[in-house]
């Protein structure tokens, strides 16, 4: 019985880091997309596009799970063996403030910043995403890494450091440069917080229904600030169609939609600061898709960061101290059973 246990650990495990890694391509992809679109959409309106199509997919995939029996064991279930029980008021209100906070803030600012910087800087500003990740697991989660993991750690935001593009672009005033940036931090900061402190009640309860709720409360904090700001009906006009949803819908489906599945995935079935980690590979994943679709160059330090990323994935996501404790006890336990 523990050999079958840790191996079920260890599977969930298993697909929670790939949630992560999944994460990260999508979002990188995404990220080149709402560059683009970012051009002829104010960061606000983009935001609340994205999050708009994103509600209605998971709406969707909520309605499906209740008229197809196999779907529904999963979305509305989960892999538990039993249903959890409903979420107490102080868990919705928690949840309703994730949402609003990493949702509806985090990304209006993450979009300003993109506007303000470019892709190359926001990288930069990116990699204290794993720093606040890392914190507020250590505060919120007690999660602690290894020696060998902070190594892989390392060796990541080196990579994700060595691929940016450093260079600033030429439209922006340094003034500009430097609020883009602190939004990029910022938004980072509210982003790790927002998702650390929701962590438990991820792993509790259903993936699809949790991501719902905090999605709609994204959407409503962003329509209740233009709301009593008075901008609702401009930003409205995202939603006609134009040639810009040629980007923008794709985008939103892949950077909202199944990146926010994805990601939150991570956090529900590994540790969060490792899913945080493989998570800010979508820097160097970014590089690669440039190359491969926009035909950008890839320049030697962008191979030399690729191949340290790739070791610090490594690292971090089989160099596990605490799965290998548990592995251990179970096949000491299998050895030296209790005797009656």
């Amino acid at each position: 019985m523990p050999g079958v246990l840790v191996a079920a650990t260890e599977f969930n495990h298993l697909i929670g880091q790939s949630s992560a890694l999944m994460a990260a391509v999508t979002w990188a992809t995404a990220l080149v997309l709402f560059k683009r679109s970012g051009e002829h959409i104010e960061p606000i309106a983009l935001n609340l596009f994205k999050n708009a199509i994103a509600l209605v997919c998971l709406t969707a995939t909520l309605a499906v799970g209740l008229v197809w029996a196999p779907a529904g064991a999963l979305v509305w279930q989960g892999p538990a063996e039993s249903a959890p029980e409903p979420l107490q008021n102080g868990e919705i209100a928690l949840l309703l403030l994730s949402g609003i906070v990493g949702i509806a803030l985090a990304d209006t600012l993450v979009f300003a910043a993109l506007r303000l910087t470019g892709v190359g800087l926001l990288t930069i500003a990116e990699c204290t995403y794993t720093p606040f990740m890392v914190l507020f697991s250590w505060v919120l989660l007690s999660e602690q890494l290894g020696w060998v993991q902070g190594a892989g750690v390392v060796l990541i935001l080196l990579a994700v450091l060595v691929a940016s593009r450093h260079r600033p672009p030429t439209d922006r005033t340094p003034t500009q440069i430097a609020l883009g940036i602190v939004l990029g931090i910022v938004a980072m900061g509210t982003m790790a917080w927002a998702i650390v402190v929701v962590t438990p009640l991820i792993r509790r309860y259903p993936l699809v229904p949790i991501t719902t709720l905090r999605m709609a409360a994204g959407l409503g904090g962003l329509v209740l600030f233009m709301l009593l700001s008075g901008s609702l009906r401009t930003h409205l006009g995202v939603f006609r169609p134009t040639r810009v949803w040629r980007t923008a819908v794709p985008a939103a489906l892949l950077g909202t939609y199944f990146s926010i599945l994805f990601w939150t995935a991570g956090f529900k079935y590994t540790y969060t600061s490792v899913a945080a980690v493989l998570n800010q590979t979508s820097a160097i994943m970014a590089c690669v898709l440039a190359a491969i679709f926009l035909h950008e160059r890839l320049l030697l330090r962008h191979y030399l960061a690729l191949a340290a990323a790739i070791c610090g994935v490594l690292l971090v996501q089989f160099v596990d101290p605490a799965q290998q404790a548990a592995w251990q006890q179970a096949l000491q336990t299998m050895l030296r059973p209790e005797q009656p």
